[in-house]
């Protein structure tokens, strides 16, 4: 059993964001995502996708966002369960949560903040016969371990960000790579197009363009992909241990959505005049997964739903102690470790 004081449903910018604000009150946090890593679709759709609304930044990509995120919360140590999806919520007597994941993982909290975007992800599989015979078997859907494909042949389909991204990557670790696309253009980047275009002139990135793969192969576990080229040629027949095809994400609430939540238009309600709270006291939902009159779909408005989420998590937690809210810029950040960024004095003798 996991225990923390907010349990996160979500790991994107919104999630990481309020184990920040958490930690300012010395909350605990931990996060369940089904994704693989941190970051939600900035991390798994567009990591180079440029973001122009997040204040300080008159640009940022999607993927640094994340890693600035990940370095702020650092020190307040927070948990992950990845690669796992939230299936069931239990309240107990006193008030308390237990989660459990679809791999049995058990998570106990006296809160529960839902920030999951637009809902948890599934792949959107190719339309292929006995593709569910090879998943787990040559066939992923999402990379996890990219040591895992090394020194092996490997074939990606797709044509934005993460094909183009994880074919560069790759083009280290595995004895091949294969990118197969549809069209001869591609969705993403372009200084990723151009990257992998420039490898294939170096023979470490084969690309097949414009193609499909049609058909999969092997006894047990995939040992070759059939590969329809758009220009009538005959199909080619290649050679895979490992074939990835990354065809984005579609997001649905998923189980979330049988949890006794008040749903609206496939978004939860909750009370955006006090502190996002949901229908069910204790369980909140913040970020572009809930909804409220005049709800705006953006990053920053997660990160302010955050903040009033943790204030109000707070006082549940400690029903018997006041919070006196402090800027940071006189308090500095605390971690639980003991150790503290300090405002400089001279900004602290200014405020004063």
């Amino acid at each position: 059993m996991i225990e923390t004081d907010i349990l996160i449903i979500g790991a994107g910018p919104t999630g990481l964001f309020a184990v920040f604000e958490a930690g300012l009150l010395q909350l605990k946090c931990h996060l369940i995502d089904a994704l693989g890593q941190p970051g939600g679709q900035c991390s798994e759709i567009y990591p180079k996708k440029p973001i122009y609304d997040i204040p300080g930044f008159p640009e940022i990509l999607a993927g640094e966002l994340v890693d600035n995120l990940m370095e702020q919360i650092k020190a307040f140590e927070p948990g992950f369960t990845l690669g796992e999806r939230a299936e069931t919520i239990k309240k107990l007597e006193d008030g308390t949560f237990i989660v459990t994941t679809n791999k049995g993982t058990r998570h106990h909290a006296p809160v529960v903040a839902i920030a999951g975007g637009l809902g948890s992800f599934e792949p959107r599989k190719p339309l292929l016969e006995d593709l569910q015979k090879y998943e787990d078997n040559g066939v992923a859907y999402l990379i996890r371990d990219p040591e895992v494909y090394r020194d092996k042949k490997v074939v990606i389909s797709g044509g934005g960000d993460s094909a183009l991204d994880w074919s560069i990557y790759l083009a280290d670790i595995a004895s091949q790579v294969t990118l197969v696309h549809r069209r001869n253009e591609f969705r993403g980047a372009l200084d990723s197009v151009e990257k992998v275009r420039s490898l294939k002139e170096q023979g470490k990135i084969d690309l097949i363009t414009p193609a499909e793969v049609i058909g999969l192969q092997g006894e047990k576990v995939l040992e070759s992909l059939v590969i329809a080229k758009s220009n009538g040629h005959e199909n080619i027949v290649l050679k895979a241990d490992a074939y990835i095809p990354l065809f984005g994400l579609s997001p649905k609430l998923g189980p979330i959505a049988d949890w006794g939540l008040e749903i609206e238009k496939n978004a939860i309600k909750v009370n955006n005049a006090l502190d996002y709270q949901t229908n069910i006291p204790g369980i909140y939902a913040i970020g572009d997964v809930n909804t409220y009159p005049g709800k705006l779909k953006l990053i920053l408005c997660g990160f302010h739903e955050a903040t009033l989420m943790c204030q109000s998590a707070y006082q549940r937690i400690h029903p018997d102690k006041k919070y006196v809210m402090k800027y940071t810029t006189v308090g500095g950040v605390q971690g639980f470790d003991g150790t503290k960024k300090e405002a400089p004095k001279a900004v602290v003798k200014a405020i004063e």
